[in-house]
């Protein structure tokens, strides 16, 4: 059997003309009758090319409002009918139902019009029924209908009507009809998801994944879903990586803790920071980050909360990274930065960040809030006989920052608005602190006076004890431990300033 069809009849009933044009003056070429209603119809007989509307073929006008134009059984009748199959062809005669081989439909936006900030009354007048009744009627019959549901389509279906003479085969019916169902479930997810209050149901439908390089690593496939344009203008460099895009994702995070302090920066390698520091200058603010782990930052991800300038762009250039972040960067800063062919740069554009986390978990998905709290001055409720100083205080919200942006088990170590070490994804909180210790000494940092933040409570004192040993003098942490007073004994009986948050901050 034959299944490659020519179209001689067509449905056309869109919401926008754009791009629309060139299909119908090549349909027209190749003799195909138009069927369409309403701003359709003008347009294409504003081009000059026979239209019949709707109207003439099913009696019935479009009623209240234009609401009610297509939905009739002469209209779905032709779309829907098997051509193959002997009662319905005798059903097409008896009640004079005209075949329609190809239906063109672009939906009512109705994204674009709940972005805008529309009423509700404007928002459900842009649910579609119409059109996207005609969309899943011709989709169920590809067998026999061709269904082209979005303008996004109109390159591709040119292209096939173009290079065979009018016809479709069936796997060009059959990958349009699966475009088609991709157009409605997504229309449909988009309403819903409008209308839900309920959080027990999740639904999510996004549209020009893009295809990576691989993913974790060489062997296994990756893909990135989201809208990257919309965050970052792209002026310099290779494509992103999956792990780049693990990497960004995480420096996005952290920086945006440092969104209102002073001059920023941060370095970050397998999405903990490195390296971080503030300071009068985004310049001295870089050198001073590079300076806490010089090693780790090498093929790192650079981020600042501010302009990148000159100077600072000199002092990257000496450094191999896979990536810059900033908001802005001076010209010639730039320029300097792309000497390095392959590193990428980045302008970080203001996007709300989603406030929903979703990642697989067993057969399923684990969805949870944004973490929106930073811990702040307010939050701090000393339960030591010590209270922390006014420099405390700051290195203590400058380390529970950087803590809750770094793998649990962590443990951070700050001074002066500069982050020393820290101990990160350990099996142990004491295993923690001795990591962030020993890099401490490895890097000839001094802990005498620093400040520490732990990402949960203290079971037990013996890492305060520790902490103390090295240096440390003030301490923050969630607090909630049955054995909180063991640890605040401790630190009354030593002379060490600790203070509780009430709020943990876990990321596993």
């Amino acid at each position: 059997m034959n299944t490659t069809k020519t179209i001689k009849s067509a449905l056309i009933s869109v919401f926008s003309k754009d791009g629309l044009e060139p299909i119908v003056r090549k349909l027209h070429e190749q003799n195909v009758t138009f069927y369409s209603t309403g701003g359709t119809e003008e347009f294409i007989k504003n081009l000059g090319i026979p239209v019949t509307p709707v109207e003439d073929v099913t009696s019935y006008p479009s009623i209240l409002g234009g609401r009610v134009k297509t939905l009739h059984p002469k209209v779905f009748g032709g779309i829907l009918n098997r051509q193959d199959n002997e009662s319905d062809v005798q059903q097409m005669k008896e009640f004079d139902i005209p075949q329609i081989d190809l239906v063109i439909v672009d939906l009512y936006p109705f994204e674009k019009t709940v972005a805008s900030g529309a009423s509700e009354a404007d928002i459900i007048e842009k649910i579609d029924i119409g059109g996207i009744s005609l969309i899943r009627a011709a989709a169920k019959n590809f067998k026999d209908t061709a269904i082209v549901a979005s303008m996004d389509q109109y390159s591709l279906f040119l292209d096939m009507i173009s290079t065979q003479n009018g016809a479709t085969t069936l796997e060009d019916r059959k990958l349009l009809a699966t475009k088609a169902f991709h157009v409605s479930s997504h229309y449909d997810g988009a309403i819903f998801n409008y209308f839900n209050t309920d959080e027990t149901i999740y639904k999510a439908s996004i549209e020009n994944g893009q295809v990576l390089r691989y993913g974790e690593n060489p062997h296994q496939k990756g893909f990135f879903f989201g809208d990257f344009e919309a965050m970052f203008t792209k002026v310099h460099g290779k494509e992103l990586s999956y792990n780049n895009l693990l990497d960004v994702d995480a420096a996005v995070n952290l920086i945006h803790e440092f969104k209102t302090d002073g001059p920023t920066f941060a370095i970050l390698k397998h999405n903990n920071a490195c390296g971080l520091a503030t300071r009068e200058t985004i310049s001295e603010a870089y050198n001073v980050a590079l300076a806490c782990d010089s090693t780790s930052a090498f093929g790192g991800v650079l981020i600042a909360n501010t302009t990148i300038d000159v100077a600072t762009a000199n002092e990257i250039n000496k450094l191999f990274c896979e990536v810059v972040i900033a908001p802005s960067y001076d010209a010639e800063a730039i320029a300097i930065l792309q000497e390095k062919k392959n590193r990428i740069i980045l302008i970080q554009n203001e996007v709300e960040l989603p406030q929903k986390q979703v990642r697989t978990c067993l057969n399923g998905l684990l969805i949870q809030e944004r973490n929106n709290i930073t811990d702040t001055k307010a939050d701090l409720k000393t339960v030591t006989l010590t209270a922390p100083t006014e420099q405390e205080i700051k290195d203590l919200i400058f380390a529970s920052k950087v803590c809750k942006n770094t793998k649990s088990n962590t443990i951070v170590f700050a001074k002066n608005g500069t982050l020393i070490s820290s101990g990160t994804g350990q099996t142990s909180r004491v295993d923690a602190l001795l990591q962030a210790i020993d890099k401490a000494k490895a890097f000839g940092f001094s802990l005498e006076g620093a400040s520490m933040a732990s990402d949960a409570f203290f079971p037990f004192p013996d890492c305060v004890e520790i902490a103390k040993k090295a240096g440390i003098t003030a301490v923050i942490q969630p607090g909630g431990s049955i054995k909180d007073e063991l640890s605040i004994n401790y630190c009354n009986e030593n002379n060490l300033a600790m203070v509780f948050t009430g709020t943990r901050h876990f990321k596993h």
